[in-house]
């Protein structure tokens, strides 16, 4: 704001000498004023719209396989909690969840709608993603229908399909005594969620993990529009991205 006064004061000397240099300091400050009311209020549409198309996605999810089982409505209830929603907000949030559950819920308008709303921010994108995997995964299994709207929601959102599998791999990684998998496929979803090949070169591994952890970082997402409830979740993210990325550092000095 100081930026903006002392330009549109030194404009107006330029235009006026001292009185002009007056009026052209003030209408800096009105201008900059404006500028940030309006970087806020982009700020909260971003947020609106991200609640809004989330749960309604959500919904639509759940359905996909032919029922809304009640883990699936735990696991919303669950996104209710984390992210400490008024009961105004909770109940347009389950509004929301409602819609999307309804025979006539336009699933690929929705997500244009959201991709507008969040002006294409990949680490957004992919944020809005994750969370309906942990949603449908609250089962304990991903049902083919469901594994279907995944890949439909990544390309709906301008995000490859290799996506679904990334996260997918991120969340298993995430459950406590590896979900009795073996060494090998711990270490084969990890790969999986840096989005690297196992041949990858211990220069390039570095890089992509450097990469996932500036994009997927808190203070980013926020600056992006992320809600401030949901930053428990983006470092929830990044602590799965290091923790990929420490197994396989430490896999590779055996």
């Amino acid at each position: 704001m100081l930026f903006a006064v002392l330009l549109g004061g030194f404009v107006g000397s330029l235009m006026g000498g001292p009185i002009g240099f007056v009026m052209g300091a003030a209408a800096g400050w009105f201008l900059s004023a404006y500028l940030k009311k309006q970087a806020v209020a982009g700020l909260v549409q971003i947020q609106s719209g991200f609640l809004d198309s989330m749960f309604a996605v959500m919904g639509a999810l759940c359905k996909a396989d032919g029922v809304v089982t009640r883990n699936e409505v735990q696991a919303a209830e669950t996104v209710f909690s984390q992210l400490r929603l008024s009961g105004q907000q909770r109940e347009m949030a389950i509004a929301a969840f409602n819609r999307g559950k309804t025979d006539g819920f336009d699933l690929d308008a929705e997500l244009v709608r959201f991709r507008r709303v969040s002006r294409g921010h990949p680490a957004m994108l992919r944020m809005f993603l994750q969370i309906q995997i942990s949603a449908v995964a609250a089962d304990g299994q991903v049902h083919p229908e469901e594994h279907k709207m995944l890949l439909r929601i990544a390309r709906g959102l301008g995000l490859p399909e290799s996506q679904v599998e990334q996260l997918e791999a991120m969340l298993r990684g995430g459950q406590r005594g590896g979900d009795g998998r073996s060494a090998d496929q711990q270490l084969a979803d990890a790969y999986k969620v840096l989005g690297v090949p196992a041949s990858v070169s211990d220069a390039d591994l570095k890089r992509a993990y450097r990469k996932l952890m500036n994009e997927n970082h808190p203070d980013k997402l926020a600056s992006q529009g992320l809600p401030d409830s949901m930053r428990e979740i983006a470092e929830r993210k990044t602590s799965d991205i290091a923790s990929a990325y420490d197994l396989i550092r430490d896999a590779r000095r055996q």
